[in-house]
């Protein structure tokens, strides 16, 4: 049984420690022969899986009594799915990250979406990184011009996660001059004419990704999310919400693999005895055992932050995502070497939890950038 005794940390309330519970329980139940080798029919599968056991309920807010989401249960949520299945975990977080901006800012009629991607029945998508600007968001090229009561966006997304077997996806335009004011947010339904799949793209770790075209795409003014300019704004605000909780998946992943590494070097002997009575690899365990540990704080720490009214955590966000991404990557690379040559042995958990986290360093703000972001805020609490 993996470790919970973080659980009893002053980050969470009960509400939260009973939360953690019963999904561990559920996972157990669920998502033991959950198959991947379709990936787009296995992603579909498990938002209608996670819809019906009411955890998407935690993705996006009530639209019938909108609130704030509850950042440690998203993180908690994280954690546990991806500790039982990185593909669940996906599932999870992309109904999030794409209905964050409906959450946060959108209007009544836009939040009803939040009625079918909550109960699992419609899947979102967040799209925001274009073929020329990876992580410079403000320098994006897709354009959205204001034709009457229309809008008409022509240009490109890239590296779309759900991309391809999305309901609707929260969309990223310029409608202004250049530079981070000139953009702006939209709610777009796949089923809009001029909304085409263009290509589909695979990664070490097999999920629905997409490079979007947009041709002469004409949307409502009433899909614009919140007002024009504001955008860069927008999508800042849901990724201060949803960064910390890929710190959390990147726990969740570090913690299996810590708990195959135990199992491994209680089971396995060398020179006649326990792996685990060579010093060199006890040391291994306390450094997995200590990168965990100081992750998880910086993660509950931002997440906490969050949930009592801080207004924004980049810093604490960056920090947590920083950390934890590249702490668990030792971590998994650690079992593998402990695992030998079962540890590259493809389809085994250990080697698909070491395809898994290396994208994590990238997406939602690459490691590097997220080390501008702490130097700058640093700076500026010190000016």
């Amino acid at each position: 049984m993996a470790d919970r005794s973080f659980l009893d940390w002053p980050f969470f309330e009960s509400r939260h420690r009973e939360l953690a519970v019963a999904l561990d329980g559920w996972c157990a139940a669920h998502l033991v022969d959950v198959g991947h080798s379709d990936v787009d029919a296995a992603c579909r599968s498990l938002v209608a899986l996670l819809g019906e056991g009411g955890w998407l309920r935690h993705s996006a807010v009530d639209p019938d009594a909108p609130g704030a989401l509850d950042v440690r249960s998203l993180c908690l949520i994280r954690e546990t799915l991806a500790r039982h299945d990185g593909l669940a975990d996906f599932a999870f977080a992309m109904q999030g990250l794409g209905t964050g901006a409906l959450s946060l800012f959108g209007t009544d009629a836009q939040r009803d979406w939040l009625r079918r991607t909550r109960a699992g029945e419609a899947v979102s998508a967040f799209a925001l990184t274009e073929p020329r600007s990876g992580s410079d968001v403000a320098n994006m090229d897709l354009a959205a011009v204001r034709e009457g009561e229309s809008y008409v966006l022509n240009g490109e997304k890239t590296w779309i996660s759900n991309g391809g077997i999305a309901d609707l996806y929260t969309v990223f335009a310029r409608t202004g001059g250049p530079g981070a004011k000139g953009v702006s947010a939209f709610l777009v339904p796949a089923a809009t004419p001029g909304l085409v799949v263009a290509e589909r793209l695979e990664a070490v770790a097999p999920h629905p990704l997409a490079r979007l075209a947009f041709r002469d795409c004409r949307i409502p003014t009433t899909a614009l999310i919140g007002e024009e300019g504001q955008g860069f704004r927008i999508a800042m605000a849901v990724l201060d919400v949803f960064r910390s909780t890929v710190a959390a998946a990147a726990l969740g992943f570090a913690r299996r693999a810590l708990d195959e590494t135990l199992a491994r070097v209680r089971a396995r002997e060398l020179f006649g005895a326990p792996l685990f009575d060579l010093q060199m690899v006890q040391g291994h365990v306390a450094e997995m055992a200590l990168d965990i540990d100081a992750a998880a704080l910086l993660t509950y720490r931002a997440a906490w932050l969050k949930d009592t009214g801080a207004p924004r955590i980049s810093r604490e966000a960056a920090m947590a995502k920083l950390y934890a991404t590249d702490r668990a990557q030792d971590v998994i690379d650690k079992a593998v070497q402990i695992h030998g040559a079962d540890g590259v042995r493809k389809g085994g958990i250990v080697e698909s939890l070491y395809r898994e986290i290396r994208a994590l360093r990238i997406y939602e703000g690459a490691s590097d950038v997220q080390k501008v972001i702490i130097a700058r805020a640093t700076r500026d609490l010190s000016s």
